[in-house]
């Protein structure tokens, strides 16, 4: 039997979907972070969820957390704003899991109801399924993974459909937050300057344009390729100012 544990905070937009998506696992726990909007309006018309609402004081320690809660070993993690296909739960559901393997599950990012085929936005995959016996989630404030010592790692076949970005305002709300986790997981680890924020700023523009081919994604991939410059620039300005102060 498998856990879903779901991490949402104002995912009006995306919630539905997701949920959906997930509703043939045995149980289905949302682990909300206060959202304001009608997120857990939507998530309560049904039964079957359970609510759970907490602070997130860090991405690792969430999924964790949420774990916790969960009856079952078995546990797929999921966002918000992730929709398991009927490919992939067809897989899932029909997989002969093994206590000492994880598995990883490919993504297919979308912006603008497109599949994004570039800015780094391409060919990922994440571990999302995992027995909370034999492991956990790293402690990471974000960019979080589930911990492989001595595990095997299984790649499934289908895949998450990932929309994290429906407006214009999700990319600035992303960054805000995103850049404030880096500031302060890094914060006297790494050094930064206002030199070192315009340098991964501007290369991070040209990495996801260029190398990243971001360029033949039209609107889209500009869009894309400015945000993760601006996020870059800012993790750095936030780190500068986070390690100032402690200095």
């Amino acid at each position: 039997m498998i856990s879903v544990v779901i991490l949402t905070k104002n995912s009006e937009k995306t919630i539905e979907k997701t949920i959906d998506s997930a509703i043939d696992f045995e149980e289905i726990i949302l682990l909300d972070n206060f959202s304001t909007d009608n997120t857990l309006l939507i998530a309560k018309k049904n039964k079957k969820i359970k609510i759970i609402q907490h602070e997130i004081k860090g991405f690792g320690s969430l999924r964790n957390y949420g774990a916790s809660l969960a009856k079952n070993s078995w546990i797929l993690a999921l966002d918000s704003d992730e929709v398991i296909t009927k490919e992939l739960k067809q897989e899932i559901l029909n997989l002969k899991k093994n206590d000492m393997e994880i598995y990883s599950i490919p993504f297919k990012n979308y912006y603008n109801n497109k599949h994004i085929k570039g800015c780094g936005w391409h060919n990922e995959s994440h571990t999302r399924l995992y027995n909370k016996k034999n492991t956990s989630f790293s402690e990471s404030l974000v960019h979080e993974k589930v911990i492989e010592k001595n595990l095997s790692k299984i790649k499934l076949k289908n895949h998450i459909i990932h929309t994290s970005y429906v407006e214009i305002e999700d990319f600035l709300n992303k960054m805000n937050y995103y850049s404030t986790l880096f500031a302060k997981q890094n914060k006297n680890k790494k050094k930064s300057s206002l030199s070192k924020a315009i340098f991964h700023g501007l290369f991070a523009f040209f990495k996801s344009y260029i190398i990243k081919k971001g360029i033949f994604l039209k609107k889209e991939g500009f869009i894309i390729s400015v945000y993760n410059a601006n996020t870059a620039f800012y993790k750095y300005l936030k780190l500068m100012e986070y390690n100032n102060k402690c200095s």
